[in-house]
């Protein structure tokens, strides 16, 4: 009996997500009210409140799959690749073919239709994935470790953005491997002060 209620449950919450999520594409995050969403998914209003306490924990919700998502990657992150650092940002490259995979989310959620609260979740769950990337790190007196966390957190949510608004031809792998060259090289020498 409990396998039929969790299915049950596991049916309810996919269905909100997929309700949540096809309004965010057509309309924007910001307008869409709990009767759109109970509307989309066909349920009730009560089964709605039965699962969760409103639109943004909803929202919110949804990105602990993604956390899980991350922290796999991360466990499971090849110990050497190609270069020097390969090992480091285990998460990156699967948030990159995530973010493929569900293109028009992402896009949604972190342009101009998403919403704060959306971009602070993914910035909140980043900051997790980093924060235990760092913590085998050496401490650096010259720079505080919050500092750097925000740094690689910030450097990744540009390149996603920049990517899923303006190169959707490079694939996962090539914008994986900028991110990794601008966190753990740096801009490079080519850059000169004008005077």
């Amino acid at each position: 009996m409990a396998d039929v209620i969790d299915r049950r449950v596991a049916r309810t919450r996919k269905a909100l997500h997929g309700a949540l999520m096809s309004l965010i594409l057509r309309k924007g995050y910001e307008v869409i009210t709990i009767q759109d969403i109970i509307d989309e998914a066909d349920i009730g209003r009560s089964t709605f409140y039965a699962h969760y306490t409103g639109k943004e924990d909803l929202l919110r919700s949804g990105f602990q799959t993604l956390r899980a998502l991350l922290m796999e990657a991360q466990r499971n992150a090849p110990v050497k690749r190609d270069g020097p650092h390969d090992e480091a940002l285990g998460f990156s490259l699967a948030m990159f073919e995530h973010a493929r995979e569900y293109r028009d989310v992402y896009r949604a959620l972190v342009g101009g239709r998403g919403s704060v609260v959306a971009v602070n979740e993914i910035r909140q769950v980043l900051s997790e994935v980093v924060k235990k990337e760092l913590s085998g790190v050496e401490d650096d007196d010259a720079v505080p470790r919050d500092v750097r966390v925000q740094f690689i957190v910030g450097t990744f949510l540009t390149m996603l953005t920049w990517w899923l608004e303006g190169k959707p031809r490079l694939t996962p792998t090539e914008v994986d491997a900028m991110f990794r060259r601008l966190v753990l090289d740096g801009v490079g020498p080519s850059i000169r002060v004008q005077h």
